[in-house]
């Protein structure tokens, strides 16, 4: 049966290529991005790659998290089932933003946004017989974090708020692990590789390696029978290794949770683990 997946966060480099990768291997590729123009060209993209590819497309803007509402909304409505969640997408901000409900937005796109779209398509990923969430970190995550910094222009360090945002997707991954203890999902977070993305370029320059490695990673992370019933683990050059040492701290992992929770309630948004966790 036809596998399906949607990620995060691809109209452009590593997403974009993993997008390709799968739809070559007869994976129904479900292609995200900020705008229907950025999704329609990659699709176009991938079928004139792979004629007889299954791609489709959903887009939302990670800065409003009432576009995420929608998009999972749409998804919803559009997919019997999702075997694999792909979160991807990511920024680095160079100076302090906010997203549409006030929040500091690298934390608001890197975190936030995923931690809603994954609850939100939770019924669609327990439909799978087992299922597989993936959080894009970084090797550059946090080895401690203050939560309260995100909501403080004024502590705002660009480099620092991403590497704070990818912990918080270690820290997230985590928690979701043990809550998902004795359901059909595993879920694990990785780092991708230094690899010469616009964001790199940006920030540092390329000094990394071609997308290709990146892909490389992503690919296993998404389809390798080695990580069968796998969940909870930090995934490094194809192989499970320590992530930093506050990403195990379970008080920090709860006090992240109910951050984000309440965020997403203040937002005007429903909780949407309530019916599952």
């Amino acid at each position: 049966m036809e596998k399906s997946i949607l990620i995060t966060g691809s109209t452009d480099g590593i997403g974009k290529e993993t997008a390709i990768e799968l739809a070559s291997r007869g994976w129904r590729v479900i292609v995200h991005g900020r705008n229907q123009v950025r999704v329609d060209k990659t699709i176009w993209d991938i079928r004139n790659i792979i004629p007889n590819s299954n791609a489709l497309g959903c887009y939302g803007d990670f800065r409003s998290l009432n576009d995420v509402d929608k998009m999972a909304d749409e998804i919803i409505g559009s997919t019997d089932k999702l075997d694999v969640l792909l979160n991807n997408a990511g920024v680095l901000m160079k100076s302090f933003e906010l997203s549409d409900e006030g929040f500091e937005m690298t934390f608001a796109v890197n975190h936030l946004a995923h931690f809603y779209l994954t609850g939100r398509l939770l019924p669609l990923l327990l439909k799978t017989k087992w299922a597989r969430v993936i959080n894009v970190s970084s090797g550059i995550h946090s080895n401690n974090i203050n939560l309260n910094r995100f909501l403080l222009p004024e502590d705002f360090e660009s480099v620092k708020n991403y590497s704070d945002s990818k912990l918080c997707n270690i820290l997230y991954t985590n928690k979701m692990a043990c809550l998902l203890v004795g359901e059909s999902i595993s879920i694990n977070s990785m780092h991708p590789g230094v690899i010469n993305t616009k964001m790199l370029k940006n920030t540092w320059g390329a000094v990394g390696s071609d997308l290709k490695e990146g892909v490389d990673r992503e690919v296993f992370l998404v389809s390798s029978n080695d990580l069968d019933g796998i969940s909870g683990k930090y995934i490094d050059s194809f192989k499970i290794v320590k992530s930093s040492k506050a990403s195990y701290d379970i008080p920090l992992q709860d006090e992240l949770w109910r951050l984000s929770l309440k965020m997403i309630l203040d937002s005007g948004l429903k909780n949407p683990y309530s019916a599952y966790l």
